[in-house]
């Protein structure tokens, strides 16, 4: 099943350290939490939460990034991994389920994000997509 979804995510905590290596190159760890913008309810029904935690490479603003999220729903949580890119204003990647719990415990599913900044501090906006497969099979 194709699914998409758009979420406001911010910043909650960010600890960023200089390399030192070559100008503006730095790592950095970041928490962000989010909501829907754009959702349907699914399989295990309304929104609860959204958190990820991220680890960031960049040379002058730009680089790699990879990390984990975990989604609850009223029935289920989704957890997933996640990699990309930053180039310019915009992070583009993919994402993957590793587990899923409740009424997910069988999600797999794969597909695309991308951020950009929502014009606020510390606030984006997430846009995914991605394939589906829930046995339902008891």
């Amino acid at each position: 099943m194709h699914r998409k979804a758009k979420f406001k995510i911010y910043v909650t905590r960010r600890e960023m350290l200089y390399v030192g290596d070559q100008p503006d190159h730095t790592l950095m760890l970041t928490e962000m939490e989010g909501e829907p913008v754009d959702y349907t309810p699914g399989e295990a029904g309304e929104f609860v939460s959204r958190r990820s935690v991220g680890f960031h490479d960049r040379t002058r603003g730009e680089g790699p990034m990879q990390g984990y999220a975990v989604t609850h729903y009223e029935l289920g949580t989704v957890f997933s991994r996640f990699e990309g890119m930053r180039k310019g204003d915009v992070t583009t990647g993919t994402w993957r389920v590793y587990k899923g719990i409740g009424r997910l415990q069988s999600l797999q599913g794969s597909g695309t994000f991308e951020v950009k900044s929502s014009g606020r501090p510390n606030e984006f906006i997430l846009d995914m997509q991605g394939e589906y497969i829930l046995d339902r099979t008891p």
